[in-house]
C-alpha cells in the first residue's frame, strides 16, 4: 500500500468525516485569504507599473493601447497554456454544482488568477472577485476529490472556497456566507453553514493580517437615516431594479454577439477597439472602478473628469448628469468587450461600479429637481441595488456593502434599496445574470427543492433499454412470438435499416386480436401500432422531461436522440425512484 493510500485509511479510521470537514474549511479559508491577496497585489502592481506616467489634466492616449494589449495577452495565455474556457467563473461553480458532481478542474485554481490580473492590470473593465471566487471553489473541489469523499461533501467544500473568497477579497465575512447560501447552493441546514462560517472568517482574518484591517472603502460624509427619506429610497430602487435588468441582458446580449464571432483574432480586434475607445473618451472604465466608487463616496466627483474633453465641465451639474449616465450605458460594452474578446474577469465589480454612479445620478437628479438628497448617501446604497438586482442576491447586496463601508449606521437603506431592485427586477428576468444561461438549458441548480432534484437527475440513469424492439414489417403472428417472451407489456416500432423510431406498439392494442391464429398473417405491426402521445429526446433536462410527462398523462415514453433514432424507454416509476433515492442522498438525516 503507498503512502497516499495510508493517508487515505489513517484519516478515515482516526478522523471523523464532520471533524475531516471543518479541519478542511479552515484549510481552505486560509488558501483563499493568500489567493485574493495574491491577485489584488498583481493587479496593483501591474496598474502601477503602467499608469504611473499618467497625467491627470491631458487627454491620454495610452488609454487606447493599454487595455487591448492586456486582452491581447490574457486571451494568448488562456489558449496556448491554459486551453480551457475560464470565463464567468460564478456560472462555471454553478455548474459544476448542478451538472458536473460539484467537480471543477485543478487549473482553476490557479490561471483565472493568472488571465484576470493581466486583464484587469491592463484596464480591462471588469472584476477580480468571480476569478477569485473560482479559484475558491477549485481549491475546495480539489481537496475534497484528494480525500476521495463524496458529491454532497465536495458541493459544501465548493460553496467554503466561495465563501472563503468572498470573505477574503472584500473582508467581508458574513457577505462570505450568504453569498454562498443566497447564489451557488442548495438547501443548507446549520451543520453545513458552519464550515462555510469557518472558512469566509478565516479568509477574513487572514486577510486582515495581510492588508490591515480598514474597510475597502472610506465612506465618513453620509447623513443619519430618516423617514423622511423613504420615498426617494424607493424611487432609488425601483431604478437600480431596472438598470440591473439592462445590465444583464445587455451584458448576456452582447456576449452572445461576441460568441458569434468565429475568429480568436477578430475577437481581440472588435473588443479591444472597443474598449480602448470607450475607456479614451470615459476613464472611470479603466480597471475595476475602485477608485471611481471611493471618490463618489467621498464627494469628489469632480476628480473623475480627469483625461476627458469634459473637464472644464466638472463643476456643471448637467455635464455631470451626462457624464455619469453614459458611463452607467456603456460599461455593459466595456465588460462586455473585455471578457467577449478572451480577457478575463468577474461582473462583481462592474455591477458595484454601476450600481455606485447609479445612486450618484439619481441624487444629482433629485436635487436638480430640488429636493435636498446626499449623494453619498445614494452612491453607497446603489452598490447594494445594482448587485441585489444583479445576481438575484438582496442579503448579499445588503450585507456586502454594509462590510465594504462600514456604514452599518444605513442598513435601513441598504435593505430598502436591496428588495426594492431585487422585487423590480424580477417582474421581468427570473434568472441572475450568473444564472440565465444555464436556466436557458435546464441546467440549473435551483433552492426550490423539487426542480433542484429533478437538475440532479440524469437522463442516462432513468433509461430503460430492456424493451424488446418490433419492426413495422412483422406479422401479428411474429409479434405474438415476440409477446411471449417479453415481461414488457409495450413495445418499440423501429425502421431496422435506420433505427429510427417509427410508433410503439402497446400490450392493449392487440390483446382482443392475439389469439386468433387466423388473423396472424392478415395484420403487420404498421397497421396495428400507434403514435406515442409525446417523445423525449435524449438531451432533455429532467424538468421539461415531467412537464411533458404532465401535459400528456402517459406513464411511458420513447426515448430518441437528435436523429430521431430509438434510444430507450422513460417512465414515471423510474424517475420516482431515482428522485427519491437523490433526495435521500442529499437531505440530512
Amino acid at each position: 500500500m503507498d503512502r497516499y493510500s495510508r493517508l487515505l485509511k489513517w484519516r478515515e479510521e482516526h478522523i471523523k468525516e464532520r471533524h475531516f470537514v471543518l479541519i478542511l474549511s479552515l484549510v481552505i479559508g486560509v488558501a483563499a485569504a493568500f489567493a485574493a491577496f495574491i491577485l489584488k497585489t498583481a493587479i496593483h502592481l501591474i496598474q502601477r507599473g503602467i499608469t504611473t506616467f499618467f497625467s491627470t489634466e491631458d487627454v491620454n492616449y495610452w488609454y487606447l493601447a493599454l487595455p487591448a494589449l492586456g486582452i491581447t495577452l490574457a486571451s494568448l495565455f488562456v489558449r496556448y497554456i491554459v486551453k480551457d474556457d475560464i470565463s464567468h467563473g460564478v456560472t462555471k461553480i454553478l455548474y459544476a454544482i448542478s451538472q458536473h458532481k460539484a467537480i471543477i478542474k485543478l487549473h482553476n485554481v490557479w490561471s483565472s488568477m493568472v488571465a484576470s490580473a493581466i486583464t484587469i492590470g491592463f484596464g480591462g473593465s471588469v472584476g477580480a472577485e468571480a476569478p477569485i471566487v473560482l479559484t475558491g471553489s477549485a481549491i475546495g473541489s480539489n481537496l475534497g476529490r484528494l480525500f476521495k469523499l463524496d458529491q454532497k461533501t465536495l458541493m459544501l467544500l465548493v460553496g467554503c472556497g466561495a465563501a472563503g473568497a468572498i470573505g477574503g477579497i472584500f473582508k467581508a465575512p458574513i457577505a462570505g456566507v450568504v453569498f454562498t447560501l443566497e447564489v451557488l447552493l442548495l438547501d443548507l441546514t446549520m451543520t453545513s453553514v458552519a464550515p462555510l462560517l469557518i472558512s469566509s472568517i478565516t479568509a477574513t482574518a487572514f486577510s486582515y493580517f495581510l492588508s490591515g484591517s480598514e474597510a475597502m472603502f472610506r465612506f465618513d460624509l453620509y447623513q443619519p437615516f430618516s423617514l423622511e427619506r423613504i420615498p426617494f429610497i424607493i424611487v432609488l430602487g425601483v431604478v437600480c431594479g431596472l438598470v440591473s435588468l439592462y445590465f444583464t441582458r445587455g451584458m448576456n446580449k452582447l456576449e452572445s454577439l461576441f460568441k458569434k464571432i468565429d475568429k480568436p483574432y477578430k475577437k481581440i480586434l472588435i473588443g479591444g477597439l472597443m474598449l480602448s475607445v470607450l475607456i479614451f473618451f470615459f476613464p472611470p472604465l479603466y480597471g475595476e472602478g475602485y477608485d471611481t466608487i471611493s471618490a463618489l463616496l467621498m464627494g469628489n466627483s469632480d476628480i473623475l473628469f480627469s483625461h476627458t474633453f469634459l473637464y472644464s465641465y466638472r463643476h456643471d451639474l448637467w455635464a455631470i448628469i451626462l457624464y455619469f449616465s453614459l458611463i452607467v450605458f456603456f460599461k455593459i460594452f466595456a465588460s462586455s468587450a473585455t471578457n467577449g474578446a478572451g480577457g478575463t474577469g468577474g461582473i462583481f465589480a462592474p455591477s458595484l461600479f454601476v450600481g455606485c454612479i447609479t445612486g450618484f445620478v439619481v441624487s444629482e437628479g433629485m436635487n436638480w429637481l430640488g429636493f435636498d438628497i446626499p449623494s453619498q448617501n445614494f452612491a453607497f446604497a446603489g452598490m447594494a441595488g445594482l448587485m441585489s438586482g444583479v445576481m438575484h442576491a438582496p442579503l448579499t447586496g445588503t450585507f456586502l456593502i454594509a462590510e465594504l463601508t462600514g456604514g452599518y449606521d444605513l442598513l435601513m437603506t441598504l435593505m430598502i434599496t436591496s428588495v426594492i431592485s431585487y422585487l423590480t427586477i424580477i417582474l421581468f428576468e427570473p434568472h441572475s445574470l450568473y444564472a440565465m444561461r444555464l436556466a436557458q438549458k435546464g441546467e440549473l441548480l435551483t433552492h426550490h427543492k423539487d426542480r433542484a432534484v429533478l437538475t440532479l437527475l440524469k437522463m442516462e440513469n432513468v433509461i430503460e433499454t430492456d424493451l424488446d424492439v418490433v419492426y413495422p414489417e412483422m406479422t401479428l403472428g411474429e409479434l405474438v412470438k415476440v409477446i411471449s417472451l417479453s415481461n414488457r407489456n409495450i413495445f418499440p416500432v423501429v425502421d431496422k435499416r435506420t433505427g429510427v423510431l417509427q410508433g410503439v406498439m402497446p400490450l392493449d392494442e392487440v390483446r382482443n386480436i392475439m389469439f386468433r391464429p387466423e388473423l396472424y398473417n392478415r395484420f403487420t405491426v404498421k397497421k396495428l401500432m400507434i403514435f406515442p402521445l409525446a417523445k423525449i429526446n435524449v438531451n432533455m433536462p429532467m424538468e421539461k422531461v415531467m412537464d411533458v410527462f404532465e401535459n400528456t398523462g402517459a406513464w411511458n415514453l420513447p426515448v430518441i436522440d437528435d436523429d430521431g433514432k430509438y434510444v430507450g424507454f422513460v417512465s414515471k416509476s423510474k424517475i420516482f425512484n431515482s428522485y427519491r433515492h437523490v433526495l435521500v442522498h442529499f437531505s440530512d438525516e
